[in-house]
């Protein structure tokens, strides 16, 4: 086992370290400065072995401290009236049985796992249970000083706070093992990265149960909270014999594999199975405009349902969580001040929420997919004025698409904010909704503008670039920073229009001066 456990470290590092010199030549201000032996220079290498043990740690801790400060501390932060022991189990409880199903640390198909079992032929028994009683240790290590943390400051006496990481990682373990079992019995392998319909409607229903339920005063009890973590105790001791007992790791492994390698296959392969007969092929589909407008129109008709589902999904939920909302205030009308004070204080904390719906990634993705990857083979298609043309035509149509939900949002709050008692300066309902698009106009600027600048796609579709990647987190971790911001709608609002228009600008100067070179399929 030691031994085995020593290789996959080696294996596993040795492969995020190459990711990491591979990154770090795609970045264009550091790629000049590199050498083109980069993977023989020792210095490097060490560089980069120190960055992968940071990456671990994060890895270990950063992940923890967030789930719990933005996913249970932030949103328990809405329910001050409420007990903060009871808050604090109830959301903790939900979201740890969604955790069990969504984050297995077993069912995840990795490259590193296929080097090590398929190609250096190591026991597939011993590397799967090495690895994973090691990321079970990562559970229980990075939970536990942030969990006393958290749990001490809201009051939650210190030995449960010491047991609710092992209570963690054993619903986890009870998972996996009934999974297994699950298999034996011939229902099928279970992958955490392709999750059926059915599990996301349970999802869905424990974020409801999760953050809807304290809205109107309703909690899990926390002495049958309590009780079921310590049950998670002897529930994850029986499921760790199942899983040592397990012999078929190779046969899981395998299936895991063929998944994962089937949603890589050839591009058209991947166009085929993703889209299937949501593109539309007909002679019939045609426009009558002419140059960027002729060929943005056509892929808009042919790709109607990819980028317009979605977005009308999201709307729909939106459209239904404000009439829930009204619902609940006029059910719950001491509700309305607390309420009241939310939306005029915590516009901020809707960045993310825009982040979190902008269908930009998606957008670029298809653009990529079913045009631009064959029309890069152009020179013209790389032409300044041509670049810039087409950048604004396709941000009309993101913007489009962004639109409704945000229109929903806006209008929404507008509602809400009305429904509790309105505000003394009625230009704060107009900034409300302006600030709402603004936000949906940034992201879909956002989006669409790093596409071009750091194109990060290669032939296969596979994302190359290690400053799109920095970007993408940057872009991440600076939505979460608003997350906990309380300012005025009038005073963020007119922040947030300035901030988009000045963004706007810069971005069409950056696209045009700067499109031409990295606007490319990389290698």
């Amino acid at each position: 086992m030691n031994k085995t456990l020593k290789l996959s470290f080696q294996i596993k590092n040795t492969y995020r370290v190459n990711t990491i010199l591979y990154s770090l030549k795609q970045i264009p201000l550091i790629k000049r400065l590199l050498p083109d032996t980069l993977y023989q220079v020792k210095e490097l290498k060490g560089f980069a072995n120190v960055l992968s043990i940071l990456w671990e740690v994060c890895g270990i801790f950063l992940g923890k401290f967030l789930y719990l400060f933005f996913m249970v501390s932030a949103a328990a932060f809405l329910y001050q009236n409420e007990p903060t022991e009871t808050v604090f189990f109830h959301i903790l409880f939900f979201l740890t049985l969604m955790g069990g199903y969504m984050n297995t640390h077993m069912f995840n198909p990795t490259r590193d796992k296929y080097y090590a079992i398929c190609l250096m032929r190591m026991n597939a028994r011993d590397y799967t249970l090495v690895n994973y009683i090691y990321a079970i240790l990562k559970v229980v290590v990075g939970f536990m000083p942030f969990l006393l943390l958290f749990g001490i400051g809201w009051g939650i006496p210190i030995w449960i706070c010491l047991v609710l990481p092992f209570s963690i990682a054993g619903w986890k373990i009870f998972f996996v093992s009934c999974s297994l079992w699950n298999y034996e019995k011939g229902t099928g392998i279970y992958n955490e990265n392709r999750i059926g319909k059915y599990w996301w409607i349970l999802t869905t229903l424990f974020l409801g149960i999760t953050y809807g339920l304290p809205a109107v005063g309703l909690f899990m009890p926390v002495k049958i909270v309590r009780a079921l973590f310590l049950l998670f105790l002897p529930l994850g001791a029986i499921g760790m014999r199942k899983i040592i007992k397990f012999q078929q790791y190779g046969r899981i492994n395998k299936q895991l594999w063929g998944e994962m390698f089937q949603q890589m296959d050839s591009l058209e392969e991947r166009v085929k199975n993703k889209n299937g007969c949501n593109i539309l092929t007909e002679v019939s589909v045609t426009s009558n405009r002419k140059g960027v407008e002729y060929l943005n129109e056509l892929f808009v008709k042919r790709h109607q349902k990819i980028l317009w589902n979605s977005t009308k999904k999201i709307s729909y939920v939106c459209g239904m969580l404000v009439l829930a909302g009204l619902l609940l205030l006029f059910l719950m009308p001491d509700l309305r001040p607390n309420i009241n004070e939310i939306v005029m204080t915590w516009l901020p904390y809707f960045v993310f929420i825009m982040y979190s719906i902008n269908r930009g990634a998606g957008f670029t993705q298809a653009l990529f997919l079913n045009c631009d990857h064959s029309l890069l083979t152009y020179s013209f298609y790389k032409q300044p004025r041509f670049i810039l043309k087409l950048f604004w035509v396709r941000l009309r149509e993101m913007m489009k698409i962004n639109l409704m939900p945000a229109m929903v949002i806006g209008g929404g709050l507008v509602l809400i904010l009305w429904a509790t008692g309105g505000t003394d300066n009625p230009i704060n309902y107009l900034i409300l909704v302006v600030s709402i698009l603004s936000m949906s106009l940034f992201f879909s600027i956002h989006y669409l503008v790093i596409y071009y600048l750091l194109q990060p796609y290669n032939a296969g579709t596979e994302i190359k670039s290690g400053a799109y990647q920095i970007v993408m987190h940057g872009t991440y971790f600076f939505c979460l920073f608003f997350m906990n911001m309380r300012i005025s709608i009038l005073l963020f609002g007119m922040l947030t229009i300035v901030f988009v228009g000045v963004y706007t600008i810069v971005a069409s100067i950056l696209v045009y001066r700067l499109a031409p070179k990295t606007f490319r399929i990389r290698v």
